[in-house]
């Protein structure tokens, strides 16, 4: 009854200005804010379950949950010094955890030991001012694996407040020039552990993984022309898929994995096909004069947005996945690119060009309600979260491109990238890992 009552109160927490009261056979529960208020949340510094104190440790973990707690839009987060809390042992229930922490709906406390080679954490969160607990983890890893048990913590708190997961343990691929030239990365979804996956000196674009997010695809110039390849991740073994003369380039593997969209110029113009992982082909999407390009598959399967300039200029567009019945989506803007179908079906986020600069909008399928998201800058390439959360872009705010998230509807736009000397774009977004 406990986790019926949670639910039914962070539920409530998503429609808009209703105060809501809620009754359980156990508990007596009264929100009278509006129903959009953000949930202050105390997170207590983490503290030596037994043994030494490890304050790197202490910060690093602190500093995460504080970072993926409050992108979510769920919380405000509450500073409370680990010194105002009197509490000798986490997990004692006795403990005064609501003396001082400035209101709070919940209060998040964390504990750690620490053993040779690895790190165990538990996590107890509690429920306020009743301080009934609601929530309680441990988790032991390997050292060097500390963040991302932090990160799982997280989606373990939000699943069981929600009902839905978090991608906070997922990564992002992307294009950094690191080295002079443009090279594939993977990194943490906040821009930590950093991993190379190509180093071949050439010119590599627009990475997609796959559905099981165990391969990717990507367009690599390292044999002179555009070829599209595709690559293992954990054994780095990769073959080429589709090397036809001319462009092999932006593709997108279909819901299911098995095939993949991408445009081709070997016919003459750049036009959409659809072939095999292995890259045989199977079809001809369109066949227009125009130029056709950037294919996003929809969650079921059934349509493809791409670019086409077949009315003059740049739109966005949509067909059924083998190129019938197409229909333009967006009507504003003379430069419309980059489209991306949300995980959810319900929205296409895509760049427009303003001036010089290019700002994110999203639109629904039918190209109703068309909004733009991001105003400062020049902002390219939206890929959304596994959970249709967030949307993750490349922006030039300074004299380099770098890696931002923001939540779906334009707001916490945040810098994820730490690579401050080199310029990254095309990132894309894990779907599980």
């Amino acid at each position: 009854m406990k986790n019926l009552c949670l639910t039914l109160l962070f539920s409530a927490f998503f429609q808009l200005f209703f105060p809501v009261i809620i009754f359980s056979q156990n508990d007596f529960l009264r929100v009278t804010a509006p129903g959009n208020r953000q949930l202050a949340l105390a997170i207590i510094p983490p503290m030596p379950l037994s043994g030494q104190v490890n304050d790197q440790i202490a910060s690093e973990i602190l500093e995460l949950l504080r970072f993926d707690l409050s992108m979510t839009g769920l919380f405000t987060i509450v500073d409370t010094a680990a010194t105002e809390l009197k509490s000798p042992k986490l997990g004692n229930k006795t403990d005064p955890l609501n003396s001082k922490t400035g209101g709070a709906d919940l209060v998040l406390r964390t504990g750690y030991s620490i053993s040779a080679d690895s790190v165990t954490f538990e996590y107890r969160l509690y429920e306020m001012p009743v301080v009934r607990e609601i929530l309680a983890k441990r988790y032991t890893a390997l050292t060097q694996d500390l963040r991302r048990t932090a990160h799982t913590f997280v989606d373990d708190m939000l699943y069981s407040l929600t009902g839905e997961r978090t991608p906070f343990n997922s990564k992002i691929a992307f294009v950094s020039t690191a080295t002079g030239n443009k090279e594939i990365y993977l990194m943490d979804w906040d821009g930590y552990n950093l991993q190379t996956v190509t180093s071949n000196g050439s010119i590599n674009l627009n990475p997609d993984f796959s559905p099981s997010s165990r391969e990717i695809i990507y367009t690599s110039y390292k044999q002179g022309n555009p070829d599209l390849y595709r690559r293992e991740l954990f054994t780095g073994s990769e073959v080429k898929i589709s090397s036809a003369p001319g462009i092999n380039i932006t593709g997108a593997f279909s819901p299911e994995g098995n095939r993949i969209a991408l445009a081709m110029s070997k016919d003459g113009n750049s036009e959409l096909y659809l072939i095999t992982k292995e890259g045989k082909q199977l079809l001809r999407i369109t066949n227009h004069a125009a130029i056709d390009i950037s294919p996003s598959w929809s969650p079921d399967g059934r349509f493809i947005a791409f670019v086409s300039d077949r009315f003059g200029t740049p739109q966005i567009f949509i067909s059924h996945f083998d190129g019938t019945e197409p229909r333009r989506v967006t009507t504003a803007g003379g430069y419309n690119v980059n489209p991306r179908w949300s995980p959810k079906g319900d929205r296409i986020a895509y760049c427009r060009q303003h001036g010089n600069s290019f700002h994110i909008y999203s639109v629904n399928p039918d190209g109703s309600d068309d909004r733009q998201l991001t105003f400062e800058g020049s902002n390219e390439r939206p890929r959304w979260s596994p959970d249709a959360r967030f949307i993750i872009f490349s922006s030039k705010r300074s004299h380099k491109e770098a890696i931002y998230v923001m939540r779906s509807d334009g707001s916490a736009q945040t810098k994820v990238s730490r690579q401050s000397s080199s310029s990254l774009s095309h990132p894309t977004w894990a779907l599980r890992w």
